[in-house]
């Protein structure tokens, strides 16, 4: 099967097609990365390529508790232990770049930060935070054009530090209702200056972040996530949604990112992202794309061949299943995943789920 074969992703030489997909998973304490992180990270070091949990560029980018950053020194030292770990074992790593914009609260930040986000419209619902429980979303401040240009500075300045830290590359997040989507959407981008409106100005900030990234870094080592028909955090199917991510993924081809990462979460009980956007996106971005969304091994099998995507994400199964590459390679039944700790402290629901032998 050509999902377990050898794929060149760029510079780099994967041992197959398979992609261990960005998962929270809200183990750094202080917000630091930490040996347990390094552990986990390196038990799934047989996936060809792993993107990394969601890591804040800033400290205004900390959305949930206990995720961690890369905007300190103690940050880049504590990813060290799983860049290192992950790549004594053969694996490669990027680092997923996540500023949770108007999906925040004060609880889960550091002093003198803010919640920001393209327009004030605050999110419905509650958040957890570790001191007060659930708490109901803040109302965000608008960002100013200096807000934005800070925040672009943000993430070229951590994806630096990813490079210091050991990481292969970075992926910018830009999808499932986070700040470079909120731009995107209309849902929550009400601007009616340069960043709002039109689909050229709401997609003028995930441009900008990703030529300030790719830029830094190369673009070679620089990729990116978009939800197409995701309602995650409040957001909305628009109109001309397909037209906008035909749009972007062209302009991404325009800075030759090494890869557009598609988020399908219909398998989750998100709207089917039409075969037909997925196409668009395929057309008009030349480089790698990753499909993603409820695969097995056959479904993995199946997009490569039908050329939806040249690697395959796989999410929870990674979760639970340390050995994934393994057990799918060999047909074995996998472990289930245990809900109840997917966010919480300590090993139990992290590092401890069995291997198939």
């Amino acid at each position: 099967m050509k999902l377990f074969a050898p794929y060149k992703l760029g510079n780099l030489e994967l041992s197959n097609r398979i992609v261990m997909a960005p998962m929270t998973r809200s183990r750094a304490i202080n917000n630091i990365p930490n040996q347990l992180m390094a552990e986990y990270y390196q038990q799934r070091a047989t996936a060809g390529l792993i993107i990394s949990e969601g890591i804040a560029p800033s400290a205004n980018g900390l959305g949930y508790p206990r995720i961690p950053g890369l905007y300190s020194e103690a940050q880049i030292e504590g990813w060290k232990l799983t860049t290192n770990a992950v790549h004594e074992s053969g694996g490669k790593i990027f680092a997923q770049l996540m500023h949770t914009g108007r999906a925040s609260h004060p609880d889960n930040m550091e002093e003198n930060t803010e919640v920001l986000a393209p327009s004030a419209v605050g999110l419905s619902g509650e958040m957890w935070t570790d001191q007060n429980g659930l708490q109901k979303y803040p109302v965000p401040k608008a960002m100013t054009l200096a807000d934005i240009k800070q925040a672009i500075e943000e993430y070229k300045n951590a994806a630096v530090n990813a490079i210091k830290a050991g990481f292969d590359g970075v992926e910018i997040h830009g999808a499932n209702g986070y700040l470079v989507d909120q731009f995107i959407n209309t849902a929550s981008n009400k601007r009616d200056d340069e960043y709002g409106g039109s689909i050229e100005n709401r997609a003028r900030f995930a441009i900008e972040v990703a030529k300030a990234v790719s830029e830094a870094i190369g673009p070679e080592k620089t990729g990116i996530r978009f939800s197409p028909y995701g309602l995650f955090n409040d957001q909305e199917v628009f109109e001309g949604i397909d037209e906008t991510f035909e749009y972007l993924a062209a302009e991404m081809n325009k800075l030759e990112l090494l890869y557009v990462h598609i988020v399908d979460h219909s398998a989750m009980g998100a709207p089917e992202v039409p075969l037909s956007v997925k196409t668009k996106i395929k057309n008009a971005f030349k480089g790698i794309v990753i499909a993603s969304g409820g695969r097995n091994a056959q479904k993995g099998e199946e997009a490569i061949v039908s050329g939806e995507g040249e690697l395959v994400a796989f999410g929870r199964s990674f979760l639970s299943n340390p050995d994934l590459v393994y057990r799918l390679k060999n047909n074995l039944a996998l472990n289930a995943p245990d809900m109840e700790t997917f966010y919480t402290p300590g090993d139990k629901g992290y590092t401890d789920y069995p291997y198939a032998n």
